[in-house]
């Protein structure tokens, strides 16, 4: 529960001149879970490009006459965000729009560059400048240098690919053409659809493109590029199998809605099964077994369909609550896990319960959690996770850039137990990872240090946003 996501990406492009602002925005709204800090669209008005972005959920930052205000067109693309590279502000806003000699180019990016901070200082050094501190703009750099001496933006963006290292689904737009990559690895997923109509979609999610009416036509594959275009849709597949897959395990545990199929997945089974093994691995003597919401309901129902323990709701969430809750002052009396969460102490006054989460990262949100449910007046406070423990940062777009706070680092499991007031505590065995992805190649460096590519040097979210105060004179 204390894990950040990432972003969500989506882009859209008709056979014919349409309100593509608003299916944007429904697209939006589907991945809202993926970022929640600011958003974004940008709208293809015959080669001139209309925008509106801002930081907040998407329905503060459009309503009706905004989206009335966006051109009708056949192309768009849009954007959720969560900054793993970057801070919180207006400037880093996506979708990125870029102006040069060959024309427009709009960016939205989902992912995190691990040779980011190397690539940026190169094109410093060349003469760069920089008007945000977000990676995204040094892919969208990179890409429009390549197009200004190549003979299209797709090839532009195959160029880019030789470069760029670490995690990125990209989907851009240029005056005539909507184009989607996936990085070698594959570490964030992208996958594409169809209307009935013949419009296509594409987003990081399949429950987004559902969203807007469209049908799943499939993933794009790890290293594809895909271009729609009025011929129709090409399929570049130069850098395809050159690296070994690595999708990003917390999608299934965590980022991804559960009604969302990735690579071939369904999330919602792969959060059931993973249920399953914490019952079969960690069992306890329980009379209810609960879900921490969101992200832990799924894996409590399969912990409860393996064990045989009743499934009950425990804990209620304040649904009007998103990232941009601000936390009460440490020096107020108020906590912010009580404003978010409530016990419903009729289920669980008297009970024995199995509490079902999917990581445990720092630990102050789950000793809350646990004294939320143990002042409801329970027996016993039994803790489930469905992931294995983290030990390690993450380059490529979850926000845990250092094992500075992380508590698995610094203490034992029971350790950890008696820190957050349980009874017990079980997490997922990091061989049962295999089960979840069933078959698909996967990360899972923050939980076992193999990481796929070179460890970057800086690793700070902050690290292009350096105050004096830091700088060793």
């Amino acid at each position: 529960m204390d894990i950040h996501e990432e972003c969500g990406v989506f882009g859209v492009m008709a056979p014919e001149i349409c309100d593509v602002a608003s299916i944007s925005y429904y697209g939006l709204y589907a991945l809202q879970h993926r970022g929640q800090e600011s958003c974004g669209i940008v709208v293809n008005d015959d080669g001139v490009f209309v925008s509106h972005k801002d930081m907040g959920l998407v329905s503060e930052v459009f309503n009706s006459d905004i989206l009335s205000r966006l051109p009708k067109s056949n192309m768009a693309v849009a954007h959720v965000r969560y900054g793993t590279t970057g801070g919180t502000n207006r400037n880093n806003c996506q979708p990125i729009e870029v102006n040069h000699q060959k024309g427009r180019m709009a960016l939205a990016h989902n992912g995190n560059l691990s040779n980011a901070a190397e690539l940026r200082s190169r094109l410093e050094l060349h003469g760069a400048i920089f008007h945000t501190t977000s990676d995204t703009e040094t892919i969208a750099y990179i890409i429009t240098k390549e197009r200004l001496r190549t003979a299209s933006i797709e090839d532009a963006v195959s160029q880019a690919m030789n470069t760029l290292d670490g995690a990125y689904s990209l989907v851009l737009m240029s005056p005539q053409k909507l184009i989607c990559a996936r990085d070698p690895y594959g570490f964030r997923p992208l996958c594409y659809g169809k209307t009935a109509d013949g419009m296509y979609v594409i987003a990081s999610e399949s429950c987004a493109i559902k969203a807007v009416g469209a049908e799943v036509i499939r993933d794009v594959y790890p290293g594809e590029i895909l271009v729609f275009s009025k011929a129709g849709v090409e399929s570049r597949r130069e850098h395809c199998q050159k690296k070994d897959k690595k999708l990003c395990i917390f999608e299934y545990i965590y980022f991804a809605r559960p009604d969302s199929v990735i690579d071939g997945v369904s999330v919602h089974a792969s959060r059931i099964a993973a249920g399953k093994i914490l019952a079969r691995t960690h069992p306890v003597d329980a009379d209810i077994v609960i879900g921490a919401p969101d992200s832990g309901l799924d894996a409590a129902l399969g912990f409860s369909q393996e064990s045989g323990i009743p499934y009950g709701i425990g804990l209620i969430k304040n649904k009007y609550i998103g990232r941009t809750f601000i936390s009460p002052e440490q020096g107020a009396r108020l906590d912010g896990v009580k404003i978010k969460l409530s016990a419903l102490e009729e289920s669980l006054r008297g009970k024995r319960v199995v509490l079902v989460d999917d990581s445990i990262v720092r630990g102050n949100t789950m000793g809350r959690v646990v004294k939320l449910i143990r002042d409801a007046g329970t027996k016993e406070v039994h803790v489930r996770i469905s992931s294995p423990p983290f030990l390690h940062p993450c380059y490529y777009g979850t926000d845990i850039d250092s094992e500075k706070h992380l508590i698995a680092c610094k203490h034992s499991i029971d350790e950890i137990r008696k820190i957050i007031g349980a009874d017990s505590l079980g997490y997922l065995p990091e061989e049962a990872l295999e089960q979840l992805a069933r078959g698909c190649g996967f990360c899972s460096a923050c939980f076992d240090g193999n990481y796929p590519t070179k460890v970057p040097k800086d690793t700070r979210k902050d690290r292009f946003e350096k105050r004096l105060s830091s700088i060793k004179k």
